[in-house]
């Protein structure tokens, strides 16, 4: 049988086996791009939706997660794309009560600041301070452990480019976490 006449059992097999256990860290990376619990696992469904549409050209026992990633990253370009075309939408019911949205928005920074020095995750926050070409770079390199060749496919930017990324990424990364290393008793290389 073609690859382009997969059964649907055939479809369901390789889906099941290779794609779904990709699941978490498909959804760690679309919230690292997005910073929002439900628009990521938008972006993680779409992901799927297009992975079983497409799933004829997946090749099995190839790198199912890079082929994922890639995915998702199109789906996240396209709705920003998407998005910035469209004009802002305001919702008049949601800005009646001029004071109440003032006193909301107070309590809103007020808690997102406890909860900010609560964590004091000071490396988590220097990856998301990242622009967001810089923080994939990372993301893909240091913690999902792609190769150069796999982030350059995932990203669709040429190898030298991801090297440069991911160097300027580094680089921010340690200046801003100079402060803290030296807190915890770090001594600066020269």
């Amino acid at each position: 049988m073609s690859k382009d006449k997969l059964t649907k059992l055939e479809k369901d097999k390789i889906f099941n086996g290779e794609l779904i256990p990709q699941a978490d860290a498909l959804y760690n990376f679309a919230y690292s791009l997005v910073f929002e619990e439900a628009r990521a696992q938008d972006l993680v469904q779409e992901a799927y939706l297009k992975a079983y549409r497409f799933i004829h050209s997946f090749e099995p026992g190839s790198n199912a997660k890079a082929w994922l990633f890639q995915i998702l990253k199109n789906a996240f370009i396209n709705e920003y794309r998407k998005k910035s075309r469209q004009p802002q939408k305001v919702d008049f019911e949601d800005f009646k009560d001029k004071n109440q949205l003032e006193k909301q928005s107070i309590s809103i920074d007020i808690e997102q600041d406890v909860y900010t020095h609560m964590i004091g995750d000071e490396i988590t926050s220097a990856l998301n301070s990242l622009p967001v070409d810089f923080r994939v770079a990372i993301i893909l390199s240091d913690i999902e452990g792609f190769t150069y060749e796999e982030i350059a496919k995932i990203t669709d930017i040429p190898i030298g480019t991801v090297r440069s990324r991911l160097f300027r990424a580094r680089n921010l990364m340690k200046e801003q976490l100079r402060e803290y290393a030296k807190e915890k008793g770090f001594k600066e290389l020269r």
